[in-house]
């Protein structure tokens, strides 16, 4: 099958059977394109994450541009979105033609409710990976930085992009600090 069109169904998979957003996409971004596909490996996935999380816009749109791109090239990545957008815009005219009906169905408002468990769960397992993958670089510096993120999103209510420009200003740093040190213990 062509490269293109199994990044357009493949992705049209991903956006029509996953409900809540970019973060329930993850894992199964993961499992298609890593697990199933073996187009990249855990790591690509990761800083794909880091980068849809960082640039402005959607994370599932960000992460199927950026995995069509890095897959197939420009037109990899306009396959890859079109394809995770497409499901969500169709369900969602459908459900506004019929949104009066749909409203007072019990089952439709109890079934919603099971999906928001299951998307929870997803988010966990993506955040679970995402903690592992830092886990494992057994750097004290990522954990400082998650527990600051936490505090300065969650209990602070600063707003998330200040808080990624500022752990990322704050990296930087870090990391011409740690630069400046080795170069002075060797000399």
């Amino acid at each position: 099958m062509n490269k293109n069109l199994d990044l357009f169904l493949t992705f049209m998979k991903i956006g029509t059977f996953t409900f809540g957003g970019g973060y329930a996409m993850i894992p199964l971004i993961q499992k298609e394109v890593c697990e199933n596909k073996k187009w990249l490996n855990e790591k690509d996935i990761t800083d794909i994450v880091a980068i849809s999380e960082s640039t402005p816009g959607p994370i599932a749109i960000n992460a199927a541009t950026f995995v069509g791109y890095k897959t197939s090239g420009f037109l990899g990545a306009c396959m890859a979105t079109l394809g995770v957008v497409l499901p969500s815009f169709l369900i969602i005219s459908l459900i506004s033609l019929i949104l009066t009906q749909f409203q007072s169905i019990k089952a439709v408002h109890y079934a919603f409710m099971g999906i928001r468990a299951a998307v929870l769960a997803l988010i966990l397992k993506a955040l679970w990976m995402m903690f592992n993958s830092v886990k494992k670089k057994k750097k004290p510096f990522s954990y400082v930085i998650m527990g600051l993120s936490l505090v300065l999103t969650a209990f602070l209510k600063i707003d998330a992009v200040f808080v990624i420009i500022g752990c990322g200003l704050f990296g930087l740093l870090w990391s011409l600090l740690n630069r400046k040190e080795q170069s002075n213990g060797t000399d």
